[in-house]
């Protein structure tokens, strides 16, 4: 009986398939099966028409247009080459006094992190010195002995800190705050003027431990 019943199900489901189904829910099914065929481009969607929705070819009327001015103070992202700085300077002493106030509260008074929240930002604990992560995952990963490259320590600082305002330091404030952790780090010197320039010049020390990600896109990254 309940062999009997399966099979009537298969010959069900193959005459629907035969005689093409439900050809609106075809694209969906390919979709769901993680299939390529007649799935249909993003182009080709109509969100007004789906069940529950406005109606077909009309909108949400969700969101709004974004500024050109809005856009442009968003794209501020700095790459390894520092190649995207914008003007400014900033001195260590004076990015002390803007952690003291701007951060300690989050990463603590040295940079050492609060945990499990709160990372640490300073700090070269000899035993991670060499760059021997791999073979002890509990040691601290700082500014000083992981981060590849220094230009985007500027446009973490500048896109996200602090937290409770980002976005509100002015360039000369990330600047001075760059270039306090980067002294405390022991990666420049205590007298050094942080600007675009020298700040494209700073080598961090295990950038040789890093490796250009060269996979080639697709659906199984090689």
């Amino acid at each position: 009986m309940r062999t009997s019943l399966i099979m009537s199900v298969i010959a069900a489901s193959a005459l629907i398939a035969c005689r093409g189904g439900n050809s609106a829910a075809a694209p969906a099914a390919a979709a769901a099966s993680g299939g390529d065929a007649a799935v249909a481009s993003f182009a080709d969607y109509d969100a007004g028409a789906v069940p529950g929705g406005p109606g077909a070819t009309k909108r949400y009327a969700l969101g709004r247009s974004t500024a050109a001015s809005i856009l442009a103070k968003m794209n501020v992202d700095v790459g390894g080459d520092g190649t995207e700085l914008p003007a400014g300077r900033g001195t260590v002493a004076e990015g002390a006094t803007l952690y003291a106030a701007q951060c300690a509260a989050c990463h603590g008074k040295a940079g050492e992190g609060i945990a499990p929240v709160y990372p640490a930002l300073i700090g070269r604990d000899p035993k991670a010195e060499k760059f021997v992560f791999a073979t002890d995952l509990k040691l601290p990963h700082t500014i000083g002995n992981y981060w590849p490259y220094a230009p985007p320590l500027f446009d973490y600082i500048k896109r996200a800190m602090p937290l409770t305002a980002p976005g509100s330091l002015s360039d000369d404030q990330v600047y001075a705050l760059t270039a306090y952790l980067l002294a405390a780090n022991q990666v420049i010197a205590e007298s050094t003027v942080l600007d675009a320039t020298t700040l494209r010049n700073v080598r961090m020390p295990y950038l040789d431990r890093f490796i250009p990600d060269d996979r080639k896109p697709g659906r199984v990254a090689k």
